[in-house]
């Protein structure tokens, strides 16, 4: 079920990149048209800020870094040009076999999707995502997904396989960046020996997922709380941090 080397090789260069609405609250403070940002300006912004984004900014910039390699790839998704909107990345081996990368849910690992691979079966498969054993069922143009946790609660994700055009993810994208939630979400993968932990913090409350279950975070009050525990996991810069959760705070006082 693991992707060939020369898709993993990209794919690995993203492992410690988080999924986060922050990033857009600072671009929107930057560049009022909320327009998409390039790779080149997600690239400059990373080495200068060591900030990554949304799921749109993760599959657009994941989307580059394939193709630049030769790979053929592609955005597939659901939902698509509404508020939940989902947008991850299909690359294809080179006898066509498909492969699902989603760096917006933090996946540990792209996956086989494609039940022509001799690779390919619907049991359970963990080192996958982090927390859940996962069960691939595949169809001609759709793939879901089901997450089983360690306390036995199972969710599903369903991904429409129909290639997204590059324009269309463009649409989507801006979109998505001109929608700003109340609710502050960042999401990153710690690593622990042979174990992944997704961390989330999200609406003020923030919880580990693991293998071992869920565990909660000590409840935080002010933002330099929070600024500090996102930077001890994440590595985010501080003033960033308190910027952006400032821009959350006032939302929080008006409910």
């Amino acid at each position: 079920m693991q992707a060939p080397k020369d898709i993993f090789r990209v794919w690995d260069q993203f492992k410690h990149f988080p999924m986060e609405r922050f990033t857009k609250i600072f671009v929107m403070n930057k560049q009022p048209e909320k327009r998409q940002r390039t790779v080149a300006q997600m690239k400059e912004h990373y080495e200068k800020y060591n900030i990554t984004g949304n799921c749109f900014d993760l599959a657009i910039w994941l989307l580059h870094e394939l193709r630049e390699q030769g790979i053929k790839a592609y955005a597939v998704g659901h939902d698509m040009l509404t508020e939940k909107a989902h947008v991850a990345v299909v690359a294809e081996d080179a006898r066509g076999i498909k492969y699902l990368c989603d760096l917006g849910d933090q996946w540990i690992q792209p996956i086989c999707i494609d039940a022509k691979s001799e690779t390919f079966h619907s049991n359970d498969c963990e080192g996958f995502f982090p927390g859940a054993t996962i069960q691939v069922l595949a169809a001609e143009d759709e793939v879901t997904i089901l997450y089983k946790r360690p306390n036995g609660k199972m969710s599903k994700q369903t991904y429409d396989l129909q290639p997204i055009d590059d324009d269309t993810l463009l649409v989507a994208a801006e979109m998505s960046q001109r929608t700003l939630s109340k609710e502050p979400l960042f999401e990153c993968r710690l690593y622990d020996g042979d174990d992944v932990v997704h961390w989330e913090f999200y609406n003020w409350r923030s919880f580990s997922s693991s293998m071992n279950g869920l565990v909660y975070d000590e409840p935080l009050h002010t933002v330099e709380e929070w600024a500090k525990r996102i930077h001890e996991k994440a590595g985010y810069p501080i003033d960033f941090l308190l910027e952006v959760l400032s821009y959350y705070e006032r939302f929080r006082k008006n409910v």
